[in-house]
């Protein structure tokens, strides 16, 4: 009961600063788990920057703003955050939820504000679907290469929250400032 406050009290402190400036920023994975370089971030699964197609869904990646930038493939809008909503704002589509069953995976589609595009996230911790808060977006424990080695690859699925898996739900977000 306690930390369902404690939450309550950080997201709504999160989503009232957040209105109020709103940026452009990445979701990054805060353990860098096997990750040589950059970390993971949210990402769109297949093409890369502008030649990536939303349809694809969403993967964990390689972030790009250690390079100086945010990756055109990985931009959220923090002021939708106020609202649920994890907004891609260079693709103008939002993410959501196929199914609350763990292991479903997370698609990119035209906002429509409903229930399976609701979701609970301060900036840090859990991001959790608003209709099942036990599940926590998670990337998967093994790691493949995309096309070069620099590049590394998890699987991102709705999981049961839980202590044990933290280093793969905890999230964050930064600037290409950072």
């Amino acid at each position: 009961m306690i930390k369902s406050a404690i939450k309550a009290l950080l997201v709504g402190t999160f989503m009232t600063a957040s209105a109020a400036h709103a940026e452009n920023v990445e979701i990054y994975l805060i353990d860098m788990l096997d990750n040589t370089q950059n970390g993971y971030c949210i990402d769109i699964a297949k093409g890369r920057e502008e030649a990536a197609n939303p349809d694809d869904g969403l993967q964990g990646h390689t972030c790009y703003s250690p390079g100086g930038a945010l990756g055109y493939d990985q931009t959220f809008d923090t002021e939708k955050f106020a609202d649920g909503l994890l907004y891609m704002v260079n693709f103008d589509v939002c993410t959501q939820i196929t199914s609350t069953d763990a292991g479903s995976a997370l698609e990119l589609a035209s906002c429509d504000s409903g229930e399976d595009q609701s979701f609970v996230f301060s900036g840090e911790g859990t991001i959790t679907p608003a209709s099942a808060p036990d599940m926590c977006l998670t990337v998967a424990e093994d790691t493949r290469s995309g096309r070069s080695d620099a590049n590394q690859i998890k699987v991102l699925s709705l999981e049961t929250c839980d202590d044990a898996k933290t280093a793969y739900q905890s999230w964050a977000v930064r600037t290409a400032d950072y």
